[in-house]
C-alpha cells in the first residue's frame, strides 16, 4: 500500500483514538506523518510508526492557538520540504449540557476546539498545501454535524459548522488543486466516546441504546475512520471535493 508515497501529512489530535489510527494508516500508505496533540503520549504513537518502518514525528500542538498552528505547519515544511495532506481531527465531546443552563464558557470551549481549530488549520496549512502543488484536506465532522442530539447543542453546532466550512473551502480551493472533504463518523469506540458515556449516570444504558441505534449493531472502530481518511487523501478520490463521507453503520440512514 503506497498510495501516499512521497506525501507529507499533518494529523491533529493524533495521540489517541481516530487521530492515532489515522496517522498509522497514512504512514502505512507511504506518507510521512506529522502527528500533533496536546498530549505528549503522541510521541509513543510516532515512535511506533517509525519502529514499524514508517516515517513520523510528533509535535505538541493546541489547535486553538494561532502560534501553535503556525509552528506546526512551519516545522512540517522545514523538516520534510512540503505539506500535502491535512487531517483536522482534534476535537472534544464537551459533555452533556441542557440549553436552559448551558454556560457560555462551556459553549466557547467546545466551539474553539471543534470549529475554530479547523478554521485555523485551513488558514495556516492551506497556503503551504497550495505551494506544494495542491493536495487534500480531510475535516473530521460527525453524524452530529448532520442530525441533532439532545444535550449536545454545542457539539452539534460545532460539527455542523465544520460541514459547511468544508464545502466553502472546497469551492474556494478547487482552482488551487486542493480537495476538501468531511468525514462523519457514527459512534466510534474511542476514549472520547467512552469518557463521555462514563460521565453520565445512565452511561451503560446509553451505550446499549446507541449501539442499537446503528443498524449494523455496534460502534465503529478507529481503523474504519483511518481507512476512510486514507481514501480521501489519495488519488483514488481525485474527483471528490466538498463531499460528506458518512461512516456510521447506518445511523443516519433511518
Amino acid at each position: 500500500m503506497t498510495r501516499l508515497s512521497g506525501k507529507v501529512a499533518l494529523v491533529t489530535g493524533a495521540a489517541s483514538g481516530l487521530g492515532a489510527a489515522t496517522a498509522r494508516r497514512l504512514a502505512k500508505e507511504g506518507a510521512t506523518v506529522v502527528l500533533t496533540d496536546r498530549d505528549i503520549v503522541g510521541e509513543d504513537i510516532a515512535a511506533h510508526i517509525v519502529d514499524t518502518g514508517g516515517r513520523a514525528v510528533f509535535r505538541l500542538h493546541d489547535v486553538t492557538s494561532q502560534p501553535d498552528w503556525a509552528a506546526a505547519v512551519e516545522h512540517a515544511v522545514a523538516d520534510f520540504g512540503r505539506l500535502d495532506i491535512l487531517v483536522n481531527n482534534a476535537g472534544v465531546a464537551g459533555g452533556n449540557h441542557e440549553l436552559m443552563d448551558h454556560s457560555f464558557d462551556a459553549w466557547r470551549q467546545i466551539l474553539s476546539v471543534n470549529l475554530d481549530g479547523v478554521f485555523l488549520g485551513l488558514r495556516h496549512a492551506g497556503p503551504r498545501i497550495a505551494a506544494s502543488g495542491g493536495g487534500s484536506v480531510i475535516n473530521i465532522s460527525s453524524i452530529l454535524g448532520k442530525v441533532g442530539m439532545a444535550g449536545a447543542a454545542a457539539y452539534c453546532a460545532s460539527k455542523g459548522g465544520v460541514t459547511l466550512l468544508t464545502k466553502a473551502a472546497a469551492l474556494e480551493w478547487a482552482p488551487l488543486g486542493i480537495r476538501v472533504n468531511s468525514i462523519h463518523p457514527g459512534f466510534i469506540d474511542t476514549p472520547m466516546v467512552s469518557g463521555a458515556l462514563a460521565g453520565r449516570e445512565d452511561g451503560n444504558e446509553m451505550r446499549v441504546a446507541l449501539m442499537a441505534a446503528h443498524p449494523l449493531g455496534r460502534f465503529g472502530v478507529p481503523k474504519e475512520i483511518g481507512d476512510a481518511v486514507a481514501f480521501l487523501a489519495s488519488d483514488d478520490a481525485s474527483f471528490i471535493t466538498g463531499a460528506e463521507l458518512v461512516v456510521d453503520g447506518g445511523y443516519t440512514a433511518q
